[in-house]
């Protein structure tokens, strides 16, 4: 994006090793069966609109400041829970001396009932507030704001790239201090991204693609996805400029941080025009995006079942490469 990058946190929006809920079926999160350690700080409340408008902070070891990954789970911005995040997702990154802070957001019903528009915005902003305050506590809390990175899967990964390519949401002259701090990452790794939210080039891309239209508010009772996605296409030129402002794909600038793109679940090579068995996670959303970010010459990798990544290996290494000194 347009504004320099120079301050860059870890938010990782976990649902690289372990999403808080299936990639495929963005299904609630069971937490009751998953070992998770104490957090340094629990429920942290970093806004007051929504009882959801809360994070954990789980504090690395060590006498410099660390970075910090933010964990933004799936569940299409419907479901899921910080609850889902256990030990062994955020180990790694402890172990490596990277903080980790997992929120929770507001939901799309929860926009729509507070006549945000779109209601998508409640849930990405969230995630910026959330950033935004974890960055205020940098002194607090030992963390390095200038290393931050984000991961997470579906729409957690949706929200991270939204994040990472998005200009700065900062208000320097802003009497609010949290409000002040940047929103820009370091970099960002993602499972299952949606990457595009205009459903002409989703559907180019994915022609039995229904995601996205309860982003815009096209969501209501009775309706599913494809319901939805019908409805987004037919109002694609009344709600052209949210789709510009939330679609990560339209965000794509040449001083965007390093992006990795994880599909794991695809089943074949992905190819435009072909229909998908998981058309939501599909990898072409992933290639549609590599092409872009290869066009503004920024860092991307995509990897998928046939086509690893031999440079980092996994997201999680990505990401840890990457915030190291």
């Amino acid at each position: 994006m347009s504004m320099c990058h120079s301050v860059r946190l870890v938010v990782v929006v976990l649902g690289l090793l372990v999403s808080a809920g299936p990639v495929s079926g963005e299904q609630p999160v069971r937490a009751k069966a998953r070992k998770r350690p104490t957090p340094t700080v629990a429920n942290y409340v970093y806004a007051e609109d929504s009882p959801r408008q809360v994070f954990d902070f789980w504090q690395a070891k060590s006498e410099k400041p660390t970075p910090v990954v933010l964990l933004i789970h799936g569940g299409g911005w419907q479901h899921g829970d910080k609850s889902g995040y256990n030990e062994s997702s955020m180990s790694p990154f402890l172990n490596a001396g990277i903080s980790v802070a997992a929120i929770n957001y507001r939901y799309i019903k929860h926009g729509m009932e507070q006549q945000i528009e779109p209601p998508v915005k409640a849930c990405l902003h969230d995630a910026a507030r959330a950033l935004q305050t974890i960055r205020s506590k940098a002194r607090e809390w030992n963390v390095d704001p200038s290393r931050v990175g984000a991961t997470g899967s579906s729409a957690g990964a949706c929200t991270s790239l939204w994040l990472a390519l998005h200009d700065d949401l900062a208000k320097p002259e802003s009497s609010d201090p949290v409000a002040r701090e940047s929103t820009r990452l370091t970099c960002a790794a993602v499972v299952g991204a949606q990457t595009s939210l205009d459903p002409d080039q989703v559907r180019d891309w994915i022609p039995n693609a229904v995601y996205g239209g309860h982003a815009f508010g096209f969501a209501g009772e009775g309706r599913h996805r494809p319901d939805e996605f019908e409805l987004l296409i037919a109002n694609r030129e009344k709600v052209l400029p949210w789709i510009k402002e939330y679609s990560p794909y339209e965000l794509v600038t040449s001083d965007d941080p390093p992006i990795y793109l994880d599909y794991p679940k695809q089943s074949a090579p992905p190819a435009k025009g072909k229909k998908e068995p998981d058309p939501t996670h599909s990898a072409m959303y992933g290639v549609g995006l590599l092409e872009k970010l290869e066009e503004a010459k920024v860092e991307g990798i995509l990897a998928y079942p046939g086509h690893a990544d031999t440079t980092y290996v996994s997201p999680t290494k990505f990401l840890i490469k990457k915030l190291g000194k």
